[in-house]
């Protein structure tokens, strides 16, 4: 494994700011599990008995697994002139590796269509190239158009990998090589 550079606690940008979890967060958070599409996995949706629960997402960012890590970490962020949290953006393992971690981005329906996606992606795409990584990866099913649309605006080209899954869709594997600056 590869020594990196650490992945900031923060980012800002012209109209985000990328930051560190905190206990507070954990509603607005659980929040993003309602919305997401019948077609996601039912892992990553809220179950019939109301699970994962705000205290269980409060104890998974108190225990910080979301958290700025060295060279790895998922950002909340948040709207610059407000503070409103409006989803998270970073880079994670996921179905890629440490030396080559995965792009993850989720924001609110309330924030979509306004570029924030792509503001937080290229913010963490730029850490992620001073941290010394050379290559990024980023996994998308197949019926996700908007997020299709970020990767490419930010580079990303679609792999030969494709992990079939019929009941959610196929997840599409987009890469990125990363140029040291």
């Amino acid at each position: 494994m590869s020594t990196y550079e650490d992945f900031p606690a923060e980012l800002v940008t012209e109209r985000l700011r990328l930051r560190r979890w905190v206990p507070s967060d954990a509603e607005q958070f659980r929040g993003l599990w309602f919305e997401r599409d019948p077609r996601v996995p039912a892992a990553r949706r809220i179950d019939a008995e109301g699970r994962p629960t705000i205290e269980d997402v409060r104890r998974w960012l108190v225990d910080n697994p979301l958290t700025a890590a060295p060279g790895l970490g998922l950002l909340a962020i948040e709207l610059r002139d407000t503070g409103e949290f409006i989803g998270y953006c970073g880079l994670t393992v996921g179905q890629g590796s440490f030396d080559e971690p995965e792009i993850a981005y989720e924001l609110a329906q309330r924030a979509h269509g306004h570029g924030y996606a792509t503001e937080a992606a290229r913010a963490v795409l730029e850490a992620a190239i001073r941290t010394g990584r050379h290559r990024l990866w980023a996994t998308v099913r197949e019926w996700n158009t908007p997020s299709f649309r970020v990767l490419e605006k930010l580079g990303f080209h679609r792999s030969d990998r494709i992990d079939e899954d019929v009941e959610h869709g196929n997840s599409i594997w987009m890469t990125r090589v990363l140029d040291p600056r």
